[in-house]
């Protein structure tokens, strides 16, 4: 209706006027830090709730300074004591990491470390030979020295095994066979078993099959060097949590501090003590129930 407007705001000295515009300017500080144009922050401080108690009523009626202090130094110590309990979170995580899930990973590489060793030198003894790069194979008993029948007789024996249950078939370049029905996966598998076991998946071509455990075992010098640079890693990750788990939290004399002044202001406002008249009390022994005034109002 009008070209131009003006919009006045009155604020009153001694009232509620500036506890009113401190929660909207920390609503205003929340809203700010998620909408921006900048990058998006990964954390915000939360909005709760603020209740005041009565004797926190009063103090904001009379305008002691004291109180507006007690006001920032609850914001500051409630910070203080998340940015603790984060700490303290984490603090525990690299315990429980040190003292049990890094040396339990580390035992585990070693052991993979032995098993690829034995099994790659193992594989290194009983290299194939010949044009069709093949060492003789033993199912059920009988050595098979042509590739081609030896992968007829492995299909016909996976056949005879259609138990989840490994069980032993024969041998190949050193390595004892176990036949397998992988009931997820529906399909039959083989363990090479050395040292460790080494799963192989079977199809239904013959001679594929003879090239996925020639491929298995190819792939043992490479995992042995995976597992030496997992074990390093993890290694220098446990070295690593024992320099952080020293350190103690950054603003500890800080939290201290504004604690014991908190403290101190509270008692100074009697904000440490309930109000007697807000606690429900029961009758004392000596008070019964009030008597009727009439008997014509029983029923």
């Amino acid at each position: 209706m009008f070209p131009e407007v003006e919009v006045y705001r009155y604020v009153t000295e001694q009232t509620f006027d500036a506890y009113l515009y401190q929660l909207v300017e920390s609503k205003q500080k929340f809203i700010s830090q998620i909408m921006t144009s900048k990058s998006p922050v990964r954390s915000a401080e939360d909005v709760d709730e603020v209740a005041l108690s009565f004797a926190e009523v009063k103090m904001l009626a009379t305008g002691d300074e004291r109180f507006k202090e007690k006001m920032d130094l609850d914001i500051q110590v409630s910070k203080l004591r998340v940015l603790k309990q984060s700490y303290l979170s984490e603090y525990y995580d690299l315990e429980d990491r040190i003292l049990q899930k890094f040396p339990k990973l580390i035992k585990e590489y070693e052991e993979r470390i032995i098993g690829y060793e034995t099994d790659t030198a193992l594989a290194e003894q009983h290299k194939p030979q010949g044009d069709d790069k093949f060492c003789p194979m033993t199912l059920r008993g009988v050595t098979y020295t042509e590739k081609a029948d030896a992968g007829q007789m492995l299909l016909a024996v996976c056949k005879d095994y259609p138990l989840s249950q490994p069980s032993e078939i024969g041998s190949y370049r050193g390595f004892k066979l176990e036949v397998y029905y992988d009931t997820v996966n529906s399909a039959y598998c083989l363990n090479l078993c050395g040292k460790a076991k080494h799963k192989v998946e079977l199809g239904s071509d013959a001679l594929g099959n003879l090239t996925r455990i020639e491929n298995e075992l190819a792939k043992l010098p490479a995992r042995l060097e995976a597992a030496k640079t997992k074990k390093a890693e993890t290694i220098s990750q446990l070295e690593n949590a024992k320099v952080e788990v020293e350190k103690p939290f950054a603003f500890e004399e800080e939290l201290k501090e504004k604690t014991d002044r908190l403290n101190a202001l509270n008692i100074e406002l009697n904000l440490d003590e309930k109000d007697p008249s807000a606690i429900d009390t029961e009758p004392e022994q000596g008070d019964g129930l009030p008597e009727r005034k009439s008997r014509d109002m029983e029923r």
